[in-house]
């Protein structure tokens, strides 16, 4: 450390005086007379360093509330908790959508509060550092919440809430109302668990909350407090027949928990009243910063030209060439003319057509703010609309309005106007996922035709260097499709004779490999149907990954394939990279490209969904609401591909995404013109734009034509 020697003591501690510490390497030593022992590191480093999640919430309730009062709890503050669940004695015969409910089996209010903090203990009480419990007919503010455990310390024993006084006992000794909810470290919980079972013999009371203030104060002696580390449990009482919207008391308005709610109507309402509050908050802020800014603003070397409007977002996205310039999209009220689907005018419907009238009402609004009571603006028609996504700052709207402005006096005037406005990007949110490991075997399932048997043999080379000689836990299973009349010949010449030799002699040279395959005949192969005959024949736990024979398997691949699949939750259909015509490309010269362009000349084809992963048991589930719905129309699952069966029947995340390590050689592909239109015309729009690329395009016709000419 610079700053020159410093006293130490003899142990190579810093001496009396010193608060910091300087850090030593501890050389690493292994006794070579014990054997070597591999070390297990945890998957993530939050584990190994201890971290904890922050807040876990238990809400109490009841058989009798949980369709009513605990539902208007998840409803409106759930959603703000990282972690909430429901507790209750007896549970009813349906449990509410959305709520994760434990129940104890008893209703007696003491046996409720002892499982609920035996069971906190046994399955969170090592992965959070606080506990907030409440009952359903409490409204919590949940960011307050959120906020106040963020002030204070995790090393001290805290049990926080509305304190009040035992009848009849120490006025020194008090507890945390129930109703009101109340906070626990979690070395408190750990140092209380030891006591519940004698609390639960030795401590006779009526009321939960008392009880368990009994048990901490007897066993731990620690007290309920409402005030803590300079922060205070604030709680207001609610009178019968309160308006929230009338309450203008200042203990009202900063109240961090409110008790008791007699029904979910006033739960809303409260919640609508602090959320009103909470916003009107945001928005001053919001207001203040960007005051500071512009005074500031003239201080910096940019000066006042330095400033960005809107004030405290970021400055909008600037190309340094012409390739990154993002285009705007044109739209009107009722057209859109950037179609998702490439076409050049559609219908403006949906949550674009929401997104445009919320747009128009805002600029009005903001208009109308800004001039009244001197002029009111009314929206005649929209002229023009402009919109684009910038990365750096968010959703950008260009709007050209036909406005009917009103005087104080009635005079009206039409006039144009154009205003421009910005949906910035709000906070970003981590989405909980379910924890998957990359130890899942993948089942590959690869379909073949006739016209695909070119290529067998060099899918069938990839997957044996890049999984069985790896030792990679992924299976195969060949779906020979044969064509009616290979069929009726099969015996005489079977056209996949040399497919099946290959393959015996795959597990001739891996003795503990077995590639199984299934023969089907049609005509055309829908890929649904497909999918009924593959789906029988393996257990409900499988992980299929749908393959296509141009397809080069790795374990890059593999492991994605693994890690974007989850059970119950997402399946994945990765966009492969296809490698445009070498005939076009290169014309003749080298086609090995180097190492790190191999995704030079190619692109990602958005029109394939062939390649999928997903787990069985996911597809068996979406097949039969399929089968419900469409009832005997077999011919329907010829316009279908399994993308559409997980798309409109179930329920479950669809993660699209380009895939590096999923590359294809170029091929032409077969198109069935037996399959549906829309199947067909991807199929052809597959094939055309991988062709190549504009550029090489237009040098072969331009080289095409010098030939002619000449």
């Amino acid at each position: 450390l610079a700053g020159g020697a410093r006293l130490e003591a003899a142990d190579g501690r810093p001496g009396p005086g010193h608060e910091d510490f300087r850090p030593r390497i501890v050389p690493y030593y292994r006794d070579p007379n014990k054997p070597f022992k591999k070390v297990l590191r945890t998957r993530y480093i939050q584990t190994e360093l201890g971290f904890h999640e922050r807040l876990f919430v238990a809400v109490l309730t009841s058989k009798a509330t949980l369709n009513t009062l605990a539902v208007a709890v998840n409803k409106t503050v759930a959603h703000h908790f990282p972690r909430l669940l429901y507790f209750t004695g007896l549970r009813s015969a349906k449990v509410p959508h959305g709520m994760v409910l434990v129940a104890h089996g008893d209703e007696r209010p003491i046996w409720l509060m002892y499982e609920t903090m035996h069971y906190i203990h046994q399955h969170f009480g090592s992965d959070y550092d606080w506990f907030y419990i409440m009952q359903d007919d409490t409204y919590a503010q949940a960011e307050q919440v959120k906020t106040l455990v963020t002030h204070l310390s995790i090393n001290q024993d805290v049990y926080l809430g509305r304190a009040e006084e035992f009848i009849g006992g120490d006025e020194q000794a008090r507890y945390c109302h129930g109703g009101f909810g109340y906070l626990i470290s979690r070395s408190l919980l750990l140092k209380l668990h030891p006591h519940l079972d004698s609390c639960r013999n030795e401590i006779l009371s009526v009321r939960p909350d008392e009880w368990l203030g009994r048990c901490i104060i007897d066993f731990l002696g620690i007290p309920c407090v409402s005030q803590l580390q300079g922060q205070h449990y604030h709680t207001y009482e609610l009178a019968k027949n309160t308006e929230p919207e009338k309450e203008e008391e200042e203990e009202f308005q900063a109240a961090l928990a409110v008790h008791p709610v007699s029904d979910m109507t006033l739960m809303y309402r409260l919640h609508k009243h602090f959320s009103r509050i909470q916003l009107d908050k945001a928005y001053q802020e919001i207001q203040d910063l960007q005051m500071q800014i512009r005074n500031l603003t003239s201080l910096t070397p940019a000066g006042e030209a330095g400033l960005t409007w809107p004030v405290g977002i970021n400055a909008p996205f600037l190309p340094k060439s012409r390739f990154e310039v993002i285009s705007w999209d044109y739209f009107t009220e009722q057209h859109l003319f950037s179609c998702p689907d490439g076409s050049p005018k559609c219908e403006l419907s949906g949550a674009s057509k929401a997104d445009v009238s919320e747009v128009i009402e805002s600029a009005l609004e903001q208009l109308n703010s800004r001039y009244q009571p001197l002029l009111r603006f009314s929206k005649r028609q929209l002229l023009n609309g402009y919109r684009r996504f910038d990365p750096t700052r968010g959703m950008e709207y260009t709007l050209d309005l036909l406005l009917e402005a009103v005087t104080q006096k009635g005079h009206s005037h039409v006039l144009a106007k154009r205003v421009s406005l910005v949906r910035p990007l709000s906070k970003v949110e981590i989405i909980p996922m379910p924890y998957v490991t990359e130890a899942t075997r993948v089942q590959l399932v690869l379909p073949l035709t006739v016209q695909d048997l070119d290529f067998v043999a060099n899918f069938l080379d990839m997957f044996a260097m890049n999984t069985l000689d790896t030792h990679d836990n992924a299976l195969l299973t060949l779906l020979f499709i044969y064509h009616p009349y290979d069929a009726q010949r099969v015996s005489q010449v079977d056209v996949f004779a040399g497919v099946k030799a290959m393959v015996g002699e795959l597990e001739k040279r891996y003795a503990e490999v077995k590639i199984p395959w299934i023969s089907v005949k049609t005509e055309v192969p829908s890929q649904v149907k497909l999918m009924d005959i593959v789906s029988k024949k393996h257990p409900v736990d499988t992980l299929f990954f749908l393959a296509s024979v141009w397809t080069e398997i790795n374990m890059e691949f593999l492991n994605r394939c693994r890690m974007n699949t989850i059970s119950n939750w997402q399946v994945f259909f990765p966009v492969h990279f296809q490698e445009f015509n070498p005939a076009l490309v290169y014309r003749g010269e080298q086609t090995a490209s180097s190492g790190t362009d191999f995704l030079r000349d190619g692109h990602f084809d958005r029109h394939s969904f062939a390649e999928a992963c997903f787990y069985n048991s996911d597809y068996m589930t979406a097949r039969t609401k399929l089968a419900a719905d469409i009832l005997d129309r077999d011919e329907v699952l010829e316009s279908m591909e399994v993308f559409d069966v997980f798309l409109h029947y179930s329920g479950l995340h669809l993660f699209r995404a380009v895939e590096p390590g999923l590359v294809q050689k170029y091929a032409l592909r077969s198109c069935n013109p037996r399959l549906s239109e829309e199947l067909y015309h991807r199929c052809v729009l597959s094939n055309l734009e991988g062709l190549a690329s504009r550029s090489h395009l237009a040098m072969a016709l331009f080289e095409q034509e010098q030939a002619n000419s000449t």
